[in-house]
């Protein structure tokens, strides 16, 4: 049995998928469009795995050899988020979308809040995130109202200044949110957004964000790892989108090279079963900012990590890299872009250069993890192992 170091590159996807019109996005590319307004850019680790090789990944070069197996992956759940991304990936699919507020929340539902928490809102409205910081910012400094705002995700979204409203408070804040937004009005997560910062213009956002999702529906790969005693170890929010069900051990991050810091701690270890990291800076730093020029040097940067990775790993071990869904900041507006992820898989036990083509559904991944592990699999998913190992 091997182990698996499985990374999410969150929201680096590879092109529109074929319904993609159906929500909102036309011509949405996240890493084509990157390359196409930065053709200097230099990712040679993961083009040398196979990303340029995956079919309609002509805007990167094709490497000769690939070191790994490459492909890419349609996606079947309704909706082009976070949650949905992970779940289907892990094995539960998401048929009917998860409820969102383009209006802001009823006022039921702010009456609520505001009774239970003992402060008052402002926001109550789909905004970007450093946006509505700027708009009310100073207003929570003055006040001590807190800021709730939401998005074209299903997200309820609680920012706090550190400084007024210690973490702990935010963090309670969000658990009574999480208690009003179930049943007709649930949503996938609840997200609480500390910040720091004096005025407009300097607010910053830490990296004390907290997640509060829904349960899975079914059971995930994850709890069948878990059940058949062995390790899933979440690194970075991994445990937040799966409301920590079936995770073992768990890891907070502060960004992107933090996580792969950590992934690697884990992986000099002696643990068994899965690593399981997301990087969340692509999509929350860079993504929803609309920043190609930042988006393409956190690809670089992890691009640079990928060796490091790699010399860790056991010679039984296997890496997996995929995305999540897509969030192309080069399109209008500041959400996701439904499109494929590419899917990357490299170990001294899969074969080099085979090309998985295109993948019915996200849940092929965790069905070859579950696979590879030598537990049962969900309902859902194809297992593509026996194409990939030696």
């Amino acid at each position: 049995m091997s182990r698996v170091i499985w990374i999410v590159i969150d929201s680096v996807g590879i092109g529109a998928l074929n319904d993609s019109e159906k929500f909102g996005d036309v011509g949405v590319n996240t890493l084509g469009n990157i390359v196409k307004n930065h053709q200097d850019i230099k990712i040679p680790n993961m083009v040398k795995l196979g990303l340029g090789n995956i079919d309609g990944v002509d805007y990167l070069p094709k490497y000769f050899n690939p070191i790994g197996a490459f492909g890419k992956c349609d996606e079947l759940s309704c909706g082009k988020d976070t949650t949905t991304g992970h779940w289907e990936m892990t094995g539960v699919l998401v048929e009917k979308p998860f409820k969102t507020f383009p209006e802001g929340f009823t006022k039921d539902i702010i009456d609520e809040f505001e009774e239970r928490t003992g402060r008052k809102v402002v926001g109550n409205k789909p905004a970007s995130g450093t946006d509505i910081l700027d708009e009310y910012g100073e207003h929570q400094i003055e006040t001590g109202d807190v800021i709730v705002y939401t998005s074209a995700d299903s997200v309820f979204q609680i920012a706090a200044n550190e400084e007024i409203i210690p973490l702990e408070e935010l963090y309670k804040m969000c658990d009574i949110a999480r208690e009003i937004m179930m049943g007709d009005n649930a949503v996938a997560r609840i997200i609480a957004r500390p910040y720091i910062g004096k005025k407009a213009g300097e607010f910053e956002r830490t990296s004390n964000r907290r997640d509060y999702s829904l349960n899975p529906f079914e059971p995930t790969v994850l709890d069948i790892i878990k059940e058949s005693n062995l390790d899933v170890i979440g690194v970075g929010k991994i445990e937040d989108i799966f409301n920590g069900q079936g995770i073992t051990e768990a890891i907070h991050t502060k960004d992107n090279m933090d996580g792969v810091d950590q992934t690697i701690n884990y992986i000099k270890e002696d643990n068994k079963g899965l690593i399981f990291t997301n990087l969340v800076d692509f999509d929350s730093k860079y993504g929803h900012r609309r920043n190609t020029l930042g988006y393409k040097e956190a690809l670089e940067e992890f691009d640079s990590r990928v060796p490091e990775i790699i010399n860790a790993m056991k010679d039984d071990d296997i890496l997996i890299i995929n995305a999540d869904h897509g969030n192309d900041p080069t399109y209008k507006g500041t959400d996701h872009t439904r499109e494929y992820i590419p899917l990357l898989v490299y170990g001294k036990d899969i074969k080099s250069g085979i090309n998985l083509g295109t993948r019915k559904s996200f849940a092929d991944i965790g069905a070859t993890v579950a696979d590879i592990l030598d537990v049962k699999s969900t309902k859902n998913g194809e297992s593509f192992k026996k194409e990939i190992m030696k």
